[in-house]
């Protein structure tokens, strides 16, 4: 079952780091096909106005991350939020990821902020707290590359927290089977982040700026959460079949009765 996902890319890559890294929707393109090669992905940079046709069709729209804050006025984010609250108004699949996963709690009635921790930089482990039917037998921990001082205060109504950690207590979050984020960066590679901790290095502190740095020598699981998202949208676009077909044949037999 090939599954086609909308890339809705909040952010272009600083100038100092384009000739060496892909931007952040080709990220995501290559790390779902190296889960599936038949996945089909097509980038839209929502900074720049540019979003599918209505016409248009996808099995899921994933949020990336930006340097903006999602909770901000800038007509591009104003838009962006509009646009996540009719598509789930729609039963669109939403995926989203730092600030993804930052601006579709918002847009769907949560909270999110800057937080009185700080920066979270370099590598984050997470532990799960539930398991639900589309996820894959794994381990109860995982860990991310992160770059981020927003964070999810509050879960919209109906939403329930994935994963947590002291640091970011709603790191991951599910609203049923249409919405599922996290705060983490399954996309990023450790060079990629040795490249944006040392672009950032003057505005963290010393110690914060080390630990960051070391903490890339452990490995992370872009790879498990890049499999735990197709998951999610193969569930999400069955259950949406077996609704069809039930209506389908309510439809059938009212007219047979009739």
């Amino acid at each position: 079952m090939s599954l086609r996902i909308c890339i809705l890319e909040a952010d272009d890559l600083h100038p100092e780091l384009r000739d060496t890294f892909v931007g952040f929707g080709q990220m995501f393109k290559q790390l779902f096909s190296q889960q599936d090669a038949t996945v089909e992905c097509q980038i839209f940079n929502v900074v720049k106005g540019e979003y599918p046709a209505p016409e248009q069709e996808f099995d899921a729209y994933l949020v990336t991350g930006s340097k903006a804050d999602s909770f901000a006025d800038d007509p591009w984010i104003v838009k962006l939020r509009k646009y996540l609250r009719q598509s789930y108004a729609q039963g669109k699949v939403l995926l989203g990821i730092c600030f993804g996963h930052q601006i579709l709690a918002l847009a769907l009635g949560g909270k999110a902020q800057r937080s009185d921790k700080g920066w979270g930089i370099g590598m984050h482990r997470y532990r799960l707290l539930q398991r639900p039917s589309w996820l894959p037998a794994q381990a109860d921990e995982f860990q991310l590359l992160i770059s981020h001082r927003d964070q999810v205060t509050a879960l919209p109504a109906g939403a329930s927290v994935l994963a947590s950690s002291a640091f970011c207590e709603n790191a991951a979050f599910v609203l049923g089977r249409q919405v599922l984020c996290f705060q983490g960066h399954p996309e990023f590679t450790h060079d990629f982040s040795r490249g944006l901790l040392k672009l950032r290095e003057s505005i963290y502190c010393p110690q914060l700026y080390q630990a960051a740095q070391q903490s890339l020598s452990q490995e992370h699981d872009g790879q498990i959460i890049a499999q735990w998202m197709l998951c999610f949208i193969k569930a999400s676009k069955e259950q949406a079949k077996v609704v069809t077909e039930q209506v389908e044949k309510q439809a059938r037999e009212s007219l047979c009765s009739a």
